[in-house]
């Protein structure tokens, strides 16, 4: 797919189909008057027959618009003038990349990127214009002997913008197709069936990664995790017949001395619940269990592309949790590399167990922070459903930077808090922690508060995207859910943004 800028009437634009926005009530956006008054009013007198009204998301193709270059012209529904914003823009190019599945058209000028949002500028509507497109087109087709498409595909989108805006949104673009390719590998890697994407191929992928952007990349075997004390990871790996790996990632676009940020994402290839089974219902589904890790290696595909000036460090613990004769029990006691003993109470809360091991690991960078990604606890979506990832951290300015970045990308957080009065549900009577509560209630808190105490010495803030990272139903699949998020951070630490 190429995109592109342009500038200059949209009547004169050369082009297979032109889309142009059309309020509620049938009220023509600047560009459609422009596309009107070259018509002789042609698109009125189709509004003014009822063909459409200007509901949000409804599109309407016309063809042969006299007066115009173009060969096509897609009326998009925008709702409510008084309403639109940020979502109303987003879901306009949904709705628009949507009907030119159904066309035969190449390529595509796009006049929505130059309608007002408030508070958003070319740029940021030229980058979200480029991610809600490339959400709409991306197919999950890759095992299919057949692939999904059969028109011919969409071959060019072009983003309509001020001429003393478009030096910025060039910029934009670049960023925009940077962050779409890296949740398009993490789609791709989240999509992929338990019995192609093991630890070891997340290994290999994320070696794949280090050579094409020149990237550091160590991966840890069993042997290594052993000597450095890792036995919290290693008592998830035990009921597996695939070898766990640590994979190191490093990224040095900042200055030498600079401490980095630390991207840390749980890698669980597929998760059966281990002795405390899950039911077999949906159990398919929890090969999305490493959508942490997919989303780590999203984010750094994107920020190598970018080239941003900043360091930053991934850590992907990964494993299986399986069942079988070696499987770690409920009521075992394993010792994490921080020292501390752990009674695994529950072997499902496996999650916990790999990360915090990780997150000892990330002391060694002495990070400026830590940020973990996990699918976590399933009370997060029961809190949050899909449309919200749980955020909790010891640092309230990372956490409104992480919120901050989930507003402008999209990808929003919500905060819950991580009080020391939750501590006190995680007692063991025989181990320094328990992997649970023992209790139903706060359960996504708890989940973190256990995290937390493997992270005293560092900025740290958690992510639970149980409820993000994929979709059920007709539409299952990868979101690619948080790579916007944790891009639009990273673009705003490296002042991009």
């Amino acid at each position: 797919m190429e995109f592109s800028i342009k500038s200059g009437s949209p009547d004169k634009a050369r082009c297979e189909c032109i889309a142009v926005g059309v309020f509620d009530s049938r009220k023509l956006t600047g560009a459609a008057e422009k596309l009107d008054k070259a018509a002789g009013g042609h698109l009125a007198d189709i509004l003014r027959r009822g063909d459409m009204e200007g509901k949000a998301g409804s599109t309407l193709l016309l063809h042969g618009t006299p007066g115009i270059a173009a060969e096509r012209v897609l009326l998009v529904g925008l709702g409510k003038e008084a309403e639109y914003g940020d979502k109303g823009y987003r879901d306009a190019v949904a709705a628009t990349m949507r009907a030119m599945r159904n066309t035969g058209s190449r390529d595509i000028l796009i006049t929505l990127s130059e309608l007002p949002v408030v508070k958003r500028n070319a740029i940021w509507l030229v980058r979200q214009g480029v991610l809600a497109a490339h959400d709409v087109l991306f197919r999950a087709d890759q095992l299919k002997s057949k692939k999904d498409n059969d028109k011919p595909a969409l071959a060019a989108i072009s983003f309509s913008v001020a001429s003393k805006d478009a030096r910025s949104a060039n910029a934009a673009l670049a960023q925009g197709e940077a962050i779409a390719r890296g949740m398009n590998l993490t789609r791709e890697l989240g999509n992929l069936p338990a019995n192609i994407c093991t630890p070891t191929y997340l290994a290999g992928q994320a070696q794949k990664l280090a050579k094409e952007f020149k990237l550091k990349c160590e991966v840890l075997d069993r042997a290594r995790m052993e000597k450095l004390g890792m036995g919290s990871l290693l008592s998830v790996a035990r009921g597996s017949h695939q070898p766990p790996q640590f994979i190191v990632l490093e990224y040095r676009g900042g200055k030498a001395k600079a401490k980095p940020i630390v991207l840390v994402g749980k890698g669980v290839t597929f998760d059966t619940g281990g002795i405390s089974l899950k039911p077999g219902a949906e159990m398919d589904e929890m090969k999305y269990d490493m959508s942490g890790a997919a989303s780590v290696l999203g984010t750094f595909h994107a920020l190598a592309a970018m080239k941003l000036p900043l360091n930053v460090v991934g850590l992907i613990p990964t494993t299986e949790n399986m069942p079988g004769g070696a499987a770690t029990r409920p009521g075992d006691i394993v010792t994490s590399m921080s020292g501390q003993t752990i009674e695994v109470l529950n072997t499902d809360a496996e999650g916990r167990l790999i990360l915090c091991d990780a997150l000892t690991y990330a002391e060694r960078f002495e990070p400026d922070c830590v940020v973990d990604v996990a699918t976590l606890t399933g009370a997060c979506v029961i809190a949050l459903g899909a449309v919200a990832s749980g955020l909790m951290a010891n640092d309230d300015d990372l956490a409104e930077a992480l919120l901050e970045a989930g507003q402008i990308s999209g990808d929003r957080a919500w905060q819950l808090p991580l009080w020391e009065d939750y501590q006190e549900m995680l007692k063991s009577n025989f181990a320094d922690i328990p992997n649970i509560s023992g209790s139903r209630a706060a359960g996504t808190i708890t989940g973190a508060c256990f995290l937390a105490r493997f992270t005293k010495k560092y900025r740290w803030a958690h992510l639970d995207i149980a409820g993000t990272a994929w979709r059920s139903g007709a539409s299952k699949g990868s979101t690619g859910r948080p790579v916007p998020l944790l891009t639009h951070f990273l673009l705003k630490r490296a002042h991009k943004l």
